[in-house]
Formats: structure tokens, sequence, C-alpha cells
């Protein structure tokens, strides 16, 4: 099969590598129909989670079609189409059972840190991901949910991971109705945050980025109010300023490692590598958020550690929540605000490829030029 390989930091290509197989008894074989390139696959291309291996592929959100399926599997049939949450979950451990299934100890059994999910790393299990033609789906009677016949593989696709994961930011900031929401990062996962602050009864949603066209994006899209963080002198107090001097009830992080805004941040963390990225955006969520305020963290942070201003958090007696999001918990939720309108996945997509051109449609994205939002491939797709 044709699929992406990494070849270490910022180098993708696409070459021919072995069809996957039924490896355990719940296993399916998809053959994927779309694969999406998430944000956090740029942290992965960059070389900035550790022990992502040379020739491993990418793609934690795909749709596929079941071609093969293991001898126990019973919820789903051969051409069946399915959307994939990126977690990879057993559905009866103890985290499972309790909905947590980020957390699943048995599909990543080594780590008593994170579950399995999708192309990412061997930290996760070393999974193979769905930028490829053919990806194998363990606990196939868990994870995959079937695609209704009147919706397509695009109206689903972000049901994998983006969709849920801005949901569950917007929930941990256990939003009351008429509250003010500050939402850092305009990328797909901090649009989904922002729509869905307003779905939880927020009376006001502030969006904070750089890139002007992404800010332009959020005020069509959310609706949100917008703030350059470039075009101020100090983005804490011009966040305050905007909120009568106290700040908002709640700050959501969807930026994460990479953030720009800090010199000192950003030369540890992502220069000589003596922190886990730059935690540029959670500082400011925290030096923002009102006293007795909550922040919820949704982006990537790398293991193990990095310099966050945890005394500020503390005397302001914030509440922090944090987490890689259960999708699966979220999806019935989700499926209904799609079905209703209220909210349209397919309006982010901005840009679409074959499965052989994902590395120019990386190196797109990475750069975000020509107004990308969001990149899809199409690995069935002609060449």
């Amino acid at each position: 099969m044709r699929a992406l390989s990494y070849q270490g930091p910022y180098r993708v290509i696409v070459t021919r590598k072995a069809d996957p197989q039924i490896e355990h008894p719940n296993d399916v074989i998809l053959r994927v129909t779309r694969a999406a390139i998430c944000g956090s696959d740029l942290h992965l291309f960059h070389g900035l989670v550790p022990d992502t291996r040379v020739g491993c592929t990418f793609g934690h959100e795909f749709t596929g079609v079941v071609e093969e399926l293991g001898p126990s599997v019973e919820n789903l049939r051969r051409g069946d189409r399915v959307v994939v949450p990126f977690n990879i979950s057993c559905g009866i451990c103890f985290f499972c059972s309790r909905g947590l299934f980020a957390d699943c100890e048995n599909s990543n059994p080594s780590s008593d840190m994170v579950g399995g999910a999708f192309g990412y790393s061997h930290i996760t299990g070393g999974y193979e991901g769905g930028q490829a033609e053919f990806v194998r789906v363990p606990f196939a009677d868990v994870g995959p949910i079937k695609i209704p016949d009147d919706m397509t593989e695009e109206d689903v696709l972000f049901l994998s991971d983006i969709l849920p994961t801005g949901y569950q930011g917007a929930e941990m900031g256990e939003i009351k109705r008429g509250e003010t929401v500050v939402v850092f990062g305009c990328g797909p996962v901090g649009l989904f945050a922002q729509k869905a602050a307003w779905l939880m009864g927020a009376g006001r949603v502030i969006a904070v980025d750089h890139v002007e066209e992404r800010l332009a994006f959020a005020q069509r899209f959310s609706p949100a109010e917008t703030l350059n963080f470039k075009q101020v002198d100090d983005v804490v107090m011009e966040l305050r300023e905007r909120t009568r001097g106290r700040g908002p009830d709640v700050c959501i992080d969807a930026v994460g490692m990479e953030a720009e805004g800090s010199t000192t941040q950003k030369s540890l963390g992502l220069k000589l590598k003596a922190q886990a990225g730059a935690a540029t955006v959670l500082n400011w969520c925290i030096q923002t958020v009102r006293k007795g305020g909550r922040v919820s963290i949704i982006w990537v942070y790398g293991p193990p550690w990095n310099l966050v201003s945890i005394g500020t958090a503390i005397n302001k007696g914030l509440t922090l929540r944090m987490g890689q999001c259960n999708v699966k918990r979220y999806i019935p939720r989700l499926l209904e605000h799609i079905r209703s309108g209220r909210i349209n996945p397919t309006e982010i997509i901005t840009h679409r490829f074959a499965l052989e051109d994902a590395p120019k449609a990386y190196r797109l994205f990475e750069r975000k030029l020509d107004g990308c939002i969001k990149c899809v491939l199409l690995p069935q797709a002609n060449v």
C-alpha cells in the first residue's frame, strides 16, 4: 500500500509499505477514505515528541470502509463505513469502564502515562496511523462508529479528534450561563472550543491568535471577538482591560507546546529542548483568568516538564483541568449537534489533497499558507 512515512524532523515522504494484517481476533482492516492532518501531527513532524521513529505513519483522524475482520468482531461487517476515535481503547479496563478512554491500560500497557493512539509515536503504543491507503484498527467492537447512511465521511471525520477535543475543552471549563470565555488559538481545535463555549451558555467568547486569516475565520465561524496578541504590548493586560479589569471566567489553552509570544519559553523549549515545548499560552491562561476562575488545557504538551506559573494558580485559587480527549463519550451528543446544524464541521476544511501530495500538505499546513485551516487527504484519489 501507499502510506506516509516519517523520515526525521521536517521530512515526510509517501512510499510503499506492507499492507496491514489482522493481528488479533478483534482487529479490522480499513480502506481509508479520508485522513486529516492534525495540528498535533506537526509536533511529530517537527521532532518534538519522544520516540517518534523513522518510518512510522502519522494520522489519527480518519474514516474508512471495513475490508477485513478478525474472527471475534461482532459489531461490524465488511463494507461498513466508519469513523474511528484517535484513542485506542479496550472498553473494559478500570479506566474505560469510567469513560476515560484516553487512559486505557490495555491498549498501551507499557506506559502508566497515556493510553494507545493511532499514529502518534511509540509512547502511545507505536500503532500505525491512517495517512495511508489501509490501516489496522484494534478493539474494533469498541472504537469505530458506523457512519449514518445520510451523512458523508467529511460530515463526521472530525469526530475522530478535533471536534470532541474542542468540546471537551469547553466542558472542562465548567462554563456557566453568561460567562466570558477566552480561547487561545484559532486552529481547528480552538475554533471548535469557541463554538462549544456558545453551546454551553457563554455570554462572550474572545479568540486570541496572531494569524490574521485565522482570526478573521474565527469571527465568521465561531463567531467570536478576536485579539491579535502581536498587536498589543501585553496580551494579559489587554484581556483584563476587556473584562472590567478582573479577567475572564474561563481560559482555554488550544495552542500547546509550540506557542509563539515568549522568546524565553521558545528558546528553552523548542531550541534547547530544556523543557517540553513552550508553555507560553498556559502561563497566559493562568495570568489572565480571574481569581477563582477555571483554566482548561486541551492541547499537547510533551513529557516530562514545563516552566509554569503554578504559584500564581495556587494564590488565585484557580481550577485547572486537562487531559487527552475521551472521544467516544462525546460522539452521540456531537452527532446531534451536527444533524441539527448547530455545528457544521466541514466548514473548516480549506484544502484537500491526494495522499501522494501529503508532503506538500504538511508544508502548507505548517506554514499556515493560503489561508489554510484544515487539510484533508484522500488516500483513494487518483494521483
